[in-house]
């Protein structure tokens, strides 16, 4: 497939190298243009391009940027053809992203960007650490292989999304609609524990959505305490054990 990537930060340059080694025509792109993008982040096949050229002519756009910069990007995603599929790997941190009043007040982070954006959209990649993300994937049929969620309202969509999950190396789970997506938001039972597909449901079922900011700030007031701040990521041992212990 025809893939174009926004954003460079830890997921993001796994998705470009874990992607093209799949073999797909991986194109990407960051804010500070396509100089600045490490030799290492193409050293499978991607390509450094500009915004503009990494959204143009493909089948699918990942979006892998904090989620505050989402209604910046509004305009160019504006110019993506209905049939291309845009995913999402965001996630919503009030020290990090600011004072988003709609997500603040409930609304599920999906629903949310894809409002913003005036389109439909894929969440997926948002429910694992950076850490188990580049270093975890297995080939299909692995033992303890983990599972990724993957919510979206088309079926299209979603599958076109779970196939990209499954070449990045994980179990993809079914994870229904965009509105029951709160269910692999930060502070769910299935958030970055690094479940297999056969735990994945019951975890997913276990979340309950009232409780999911407290748990998320607890985590993340563990990481800060630990790294000395909220923007550094964990190991992923660490990230899983504070992640299991708080949010199941």
């Amino acid at each position: 497939m025809k893939i174009g990537i926004l954003g460079t930060g830890h997921i993001g340059k796994t998705l470009v190298r874990k992607l093209s080694a799949a073999g797909h025509d991986v194109k990407v792109a960051n804010s500070r243009g396509p100089d600045t993008i490490e030799p290492d982040v193409l050293a499978s096949g991607g390509r450094a391009v500009t915004a503009q050229e990494a959204v143009a002519d493909v089948d699918v756009v990942i979006l892998s940027i904090p989620l505050n910069r989402l209604p910046g990007i509004a305009p160019l995603i504006a110019s993506v053809p209905a049939e291309t599929v845009v995913i999402d790997t965001s996630n919503y941190y009030p020290a990090r992203d600011g004072r988003i009043e709609a997500i603040e007040a409930g609304q599920v982070e999906s629903l949310w960007v894809s409002e913003e954006l005036g389109r439909p959209v894929v969440k997926a990649w948002n429910a694992i650490g950076s850490d188990s993300f580049a270093r975890k994937g297995k080939p299909a049929s692995s033992p303890d292989r983990i599972a990724i969620p993957v919510a979206a309202d088309s079926d299209r969509d979603r599958k076109v999304g779970m196939a990209l999950v499954e070449d990045t190396g994980f179990d993809a789970f079914d994870a229904g609609a965009l509105a029951d997506s709160w269910r692999q938001q930060p502070g769910a039972p299935c958030y970055c524990t690094d479940l297999t597909l056969e735990e994945m449901p019951a975890a997913h079922t276990a979340a309950e959505r009232a409780r999911l900011p407290k748990r998320r700030d607890l985590a993340v007031a563990a990481i800060v305490e630990r790294v000395g701040d909220g923007t550094t990521n964990p190991d992923a041992e660490y990230g899983v054990r504070l992640n299991r212990a708080l949010f199941m």
